[in-house]
């Protein structure tokens, strides 16, 4: 589904990935871990087409299309999704507006026919009760007012509902308690573990593996892939940490 090959890539004139490679399968699920400053989140930054973040060297595929050469809404509207660390706020714009036109925008770049108001409130709701998020929240700004598990579980009520091909979770286990990283967990299981879907999923901790099984496990550090294993690696990691491993 998606092959990184040899990726170099900057943020301004700072080198960040440095020939960094990997590949994801459909039905896979890929944890990325690494001390910080490593290019974690570059790496996910420079998949879904940030500005600011140039691509020096390497290629990208997704599924046999050139990512690189796609613009951020066309990735999108190809099955990328970006979960971020800290999901911003969009005052005066509500999560059933934002998302509607989202999900729209994407089917019509897709040749599908857009959802109705209805047809879209009813997949919205099946998403939202399966997070244990009560509608009204949905028809909040987005994000505004919300805590950080709050925000975490909107945005995996976004995923439910855009129904991405790959999902990039850059942290987010971040500022979840015991209770929320397991709804997290539990959501991301539910939408993403599929044989036609993949998920990279970037984290510090190996807490959230705990409830995402992962397939493998990379250690990313200096800008590439260091070290590759089975779920056992991030145990490794959280016991013995990345300077035991580097030594």
């Amino acid at each position: 589904m998606l092959q990184i090959h040899n990726l170099h890539a900057n943020v301004g004139d700072k080198p960040i990935l440095k020939g960094l490679t990997l590949s994801l399968n459909a039905g896979e699920i890929h944890a990325i871990m690494g001390p910080n400053g490593a290019g974690k989140s570059t790496l996910g930054y420079v998949l879904s087409g940030r500005p600011g973040y140039e691509v020096t060297e390497g290629s990208v595929t997704f599924n046999g299309q050139d990512l690189l050469a796609l613009e951020p809404h066309e990735r999108a509207a190809a099955g990328l999704f970006l979960g971020f660390q800290y999901p911003v706020e969009i005052p005066g714009v509500s999560n059933v507006q934002f998302l509607r036109e989202a999900l729209n925008a994407q089917r019509k770049y897709r040749g599908e026919a857009p959802l109705t108001g209805g047809e879209f409130l009813k997949v919205a709701r099946e998403q939202a009760g399966a997070l244990g998020m009560d509608m009204d929240m949905l028809k909040r700004p987005v994000n505004v007012g919300f805590s950080g598990g709050e925000k975490k579980r909107n945005e995996m009520v976004q995923m439910g509902i855009i129904d991405p091909a790959l999902a990039i979770l850059d942290e987010t286990d971040s500022g979840l308690d015991i209770d929320a990283l397991r709804t997290v967990g539990d959501g991301i299981n539910r939408i993403m573990r599929k044989p036609d879907k993949a998920v990279l999923l970037i984290t510090h901790y190996q807490r959230l593996l705990d409830y995402v099984k992962p397939d493998f496990v990379h250690v990313l550090d200096g800008g590439r892939i260091t070290r590759t294993g089975g779920a056992e690696l991030a145990l490794e990691l959280e016991r013995d940490g990345y300077k035991e491993l580097a030594a």
